[in-house]
């Protein structure tokens, strides 16, 4: 399904590869560590582009495409590298460096460009609308991994808790356990969801829905 079909204006879509190495997890963050200089240089610039978007919205009722690109590929960036890494495990496909969409990866972000945008709501949802998502958001990540942090490491919440048991089960039979995945799936969508309505980039409100598994509902 193309993004201009698709209902929904943030998609979250997933593939768990069926064939994980039991050991490349250990190393993951070792093999991560060129991905996360280039985001932590991106994710300097998100404030500046972001603050660039509010005041264009404010004045335009439109989000400039350029910094549109911008910011959803820096959170389509860091989708791959999570989920290649910490916030879920579900493939050792080593994520492309690019902001723009791979269609053949499998994990995916795709974000319908808006052609109006409310410039009330602009000055409210960022933190005001958003704050009981962020406060779920807080749970699902803990001190970890969040869509707008650049690395991708174990810091607490339920989906570190969680990939941390799958990463074991890994480890000891060859298999990542199915409704383990289906449910850190759920929470990873759910932080995406908020971050593109943060990142000022839809006006539609994310629903307080887990949405669990790779595919979209």
């Amino acid at each position: 399904m193309s993004i201009e079909e698709a209902t929904a204006p943030v998609r979250v879509e997933a593939e768990l590869d069926d064939s994980l190495s039991r050991w490349l997890w250990l190393v993951k963050w070792l093999l991560l560590a060129p991905h996360w200089i280039v985001l932590a240089l991106l994710w300097l610039g998100y404030p500046v582009v972001w603050l660039c978007a509010f005041f264009a919205i404010l004045a335009t009722g439109r989000y400039p495409r350029p910094l549109f690109a911008f910011i959803a590929g820096v959170l389509r960036w860091s989708w791959r590298v999570h989920y290649y890494g910490y916030a879920a495990l579900g493939t050792d496909r080593y994520p492309p460096f690019t902001l723009a969409d791979v269609p053949d990866y499998p994990a995916r972000l795709e974000i319908a460009y808006p052609e109006r945008l409310s410039r009330g709501l602009a000055l409210v949802k960022w933190w005001l609308l958003a704050l009981p998502h962020l406060v779920v958001v807080a749970v699902f990540a803990g001190g970890g991994w969040s869509p707008t942090r650049s690395d991708a490491g174990w810091g607490g919440g339920l989906i570190a808790v969680l990939v941390l048991i799958a990463a074991i089960v890994l480890l000891c039979t060859g298999r990542y356990p199915r409704p383990v995945f289906d449910f850190v799936l759920g929470m990873d969508r759910w932080a995406l969801r908020v971050a593109a309505y943060v990142s000022l980039l839809t006006d539609e409100y994310p629903p307080f829905r887990l949405d669990q598994g790779g595919r979209e509902p």
